[in-house]
Parts: C-alpha cells; structure tokens; sequence
C-alpha cells in the first residue's frame, strides 16, 4: 500500500523528470484518478482519454508542486477532477443533449467507482455532513457532477460572488475535516 508521503516522495521525484518515480506515481493512483474522470465523465472511453490528459498534465506540473502538509491525492484529484470537467464542456457544447445521452453509459456505480468510493467515502461523507445542506449539494455538484459556478448560482438563486465564496469556504472547511 502506497502512503501519503510515499506518493508526495513520488511527485517531487516526477518533477526533476524521473521516469520510474512517473511509473509509480501512475500505479499508485491511476485507479483513484480515473474513477474521478469517471465519476465526472459517465462515459468510460471518454474517461480513459482524460486519465492520458491528467498524467501529461502531472508529468508536466510536477515540479510546482508545494509540499504543504496537505494530502498530494488532494492536489492529483483536483487536476483530475478539472480535466474531467473540461472534457465535459467540451461534449456538452460539442453534442445534442440526446446524443450526449447516448453516449453516457449507465450511471449505476460499476467497479471504477465503487474503488473510489470505498478508499474515502465514509471520511468524505462525516466531512460533508458537517457542512450546511446547500453547501454540501454545491460541492457535489461542483466536484461530482461538473456544474459551473453560473450554473450553481442559478440552481441555488444566489449571486455569482456568494456561490464561489460558498465553495472556497466549504473547500476549506472540508480539507479541514479531512485532515484531523
């Protein structure tokens, strides 16, 4: 079992371009990664061509990575998590909304997203359920389900501004949690 401080030795090492350290870092959590893709996407295929897109973007931004006493999964998840988004823009503009569901798969939990889930569901959801409802529905929406700020601040009928404010405080108070 990778550690914590196994994957963050990995990242730092992935920075100054070592490859073995690359291939590591990949074993240890392509899995997670691309359950996050998946979770976001619905679509496997699609999910598979960002899981390449996240690791160029790691192997890329490696070497920016700050040690800062926060999980590294948190910084590798949240590349994940906006390649996955983008994607999901980019098919939304791209296709019909009856062609984009055509080509989702079925959005029952398959193997992917039950590994996922089982690492840090139950800490995710003690942490969520310490958040306001709507707070908590936002970031599930943001980070699970790939709406954009507009689109949440339309859903939740409250200006641009407070909707990003709710998010980056409930983020805080998340990692917060997370971290205890």
């Amino acid at each position: 079992m990778t550690t914590r401080d196994d994957i963050e030795t990995l990242i730092l090492r992935v920075g100054t371009g070592d490859r073995a350290a690359f291939r590591a870092l990949y074993a240890a959590t392509s899995a997670k990664l691309f359950g996050v893709a998946l979770r976001v996407l619905g679509d496997r295929a699609e999910a598979e061509e960002v899981l390449q897109e996240i690791y160029v973007k790691i192997w890329h931004n490696a070497a920016r990575y700050n040690v800062n006493g926060l999980s590294p999964m948190t910084w590798l998840i949240t590349i994940a998590r906006n390649a996955a988004v983008d994607r999901l823009r980019k098919l939304r503009r791209a296709d019909s909304p009856a062609e984009l569901q055509e080509r989702i798969a079925d959005p029952g939990a398959g193997p992917e997203a039950m590994a996922i889930a089982a690492s840090e569901r139950a800490r995710l959801a003690t942490c969520l359920a310490e958040l306001a409802a709507t707070h908590a529905e936002a970031i599930r929406r943001a980070y699970l389900e790939g709406e954009t700020y507009a689109e949440l601040a339309a859903r939740f009928d409250v200006p641009l501004n407070t909707m990003r404010t709710w998010l980056r405080r409930s983020l805080l108070k998340l990692r917060e949690c997370l971290t205890r």
